[in-house]
């Protein structure tokens, strides 16, 4: 296969831990047999500095005519005035409105060598496997915005279509799966989650009758997934409150370094990044995890390039690393990590003992 895939490292770590993805990417290339093109561009901060624009049209262009985009983080205390005109993250919402990604996927699969890092009992999170669906593209991050001198607002707003796209695409995720949706609003106070919840249980009953479907409120849904998170399996929720519960979620694999996501819409391009941040404190020193972007990458294998044992083998190669105890700073608790790279090197050969590949075939 040839496949043309947009790179963009952003600021932070993200240039370390896209830069330690894809050397994976190629080894993926190179023993499947496919040809991988790798086009970088600038996002975020960075393209703010050199371009005064957090997502310049040559890099929406790009990203509109490739078959995947790879991204690492955006943002830094450079840019973090809140009042500023322009802010990184601004290319990020952008970037998912010009490609009409709605659809964020992120899961969270606790692995078993790691679980002495998480805050949480470990007897609690031996056999969680969440998929959190997060609409992307409307509710108040993309509603009028007013500001005066003493008041301000933010519109929340969704609209019937917004809400049935991204609902759809979780319940099929759910019957791929345990056959389970939780949807989650807040349904006693606003208006759009009233919406919310009379669209999904509408589609739940007319379409997808076979799936069991759940209303949780938000408040006690941030409880839940503390305290029960193996009762749960596809997630469902509008943008904001997906946001809070999937950092939330975070912290049931004991760090932000190990859960991918991708954000998809209705045809085979996505964009696919790790869900933390640009993490300025530890940038440039070398240390960042990079199994959260190598794990969005066999996402980007899977649901753009239909790879399907390819991502399958850098999942495997993922948890075997960590099975051998490859762990970087932020998974360490004995003050000895391997280095982004070595992390890396690490998956790659887990990869080359256990992955079946093209050249043995041949």
């Amino acid at each position: 296969m040839q496949a043309n895939i947009v790179v963009l490292p952003g600021d932070g770590i993200g240039p370390e831990v896209t830069a330690a993805a894809l050397s994976v990417l190629r080894t993926v290339a190179r023993r499947y047999g496919h040809e991988f093109a790798f086009h970088e561009h600038d996002i975020g901060g960075i393209a703010i500095d050199k371009h005064g624009d957090p997502l310049p049209a040559a890099t929406l262009a790009a990203c509109q005519k490739a078959d995947a985009v790879l991204l690492g983080a955006v943002g830094g205390p450079k840019w973090s005035d809140p009042n500023a005109r322009i802010r990184p993250e601004q290319g990020l919402l952008a970037l998912r409105k010009g490609l009409g990604l709605f659809a964020n996927l992120r899961p969270v699969r606790p692995h078993p060598a790691a679980l002495n890092a998480s805050p949480i009992k470990p007897h609690l999170l031996t056999g969680v496997d969440i998929m959190v669906v997060r609409e992307l593209t409307g509710g108040i991050y993309f509603g009028d915005k007013t500001r005066s001198a003493d008041s301000a607002s933010d519109l929340c707003s969704y609209s019937v279509d917004e809400i049935e796209r991204v609902v759809r695409s979780a319940f099929r995720l759910a019957r791929q799966r345990r056959g389970y949706l939780v949807s989650v609003d807040k349904a006693n106070v606003l208006e759009t989650s009233r919406l919310w919840r009379d669209v999904t249980a509408r589609i739940g009953r007319d379409e997808f009758a076979d799936v069991r479907l759940e209303h949780v409120l938000v408040d006690a849904m941030a409880m839940h997934l503390l305290s029960k998170p193996r009762e749960y399996d596809v997630i469902v929720t509008e943008n904001m409150f997906g946001d809070i519960l999937t950092d939330e979620a975070s912290m049931l694999a004991g760090s932000l370094g190990l859960l991918p996501s991708a954000s998809l819409g209705d045809g085979k391009i996505g964009v696919y990044e790790p869900i933390h941040g640009s993490a300025p404190d530890i940038a440039g020193k070398g240390i960042a995890n990079p199994y959260a972007t190598i794990l969005s990458c066999a996402m980007l294998l899977r649901h753009s390039l239909g790879l399907y044992d390819e991502a399958d083998c850098i999942e495997r190669a993922v948890d075997g690393a960590l099975n051998a105890h490859a762990f970087t700073a932020d998974l360490s608790s004995s003050g000895q990590h391997l280095s982004t790279d070595a992390a890396a090197q690490a998956v790659i050969e887990q990869m080359q003992a256990h992955c079946y590949v093209a050249e043995l075939r041949d």
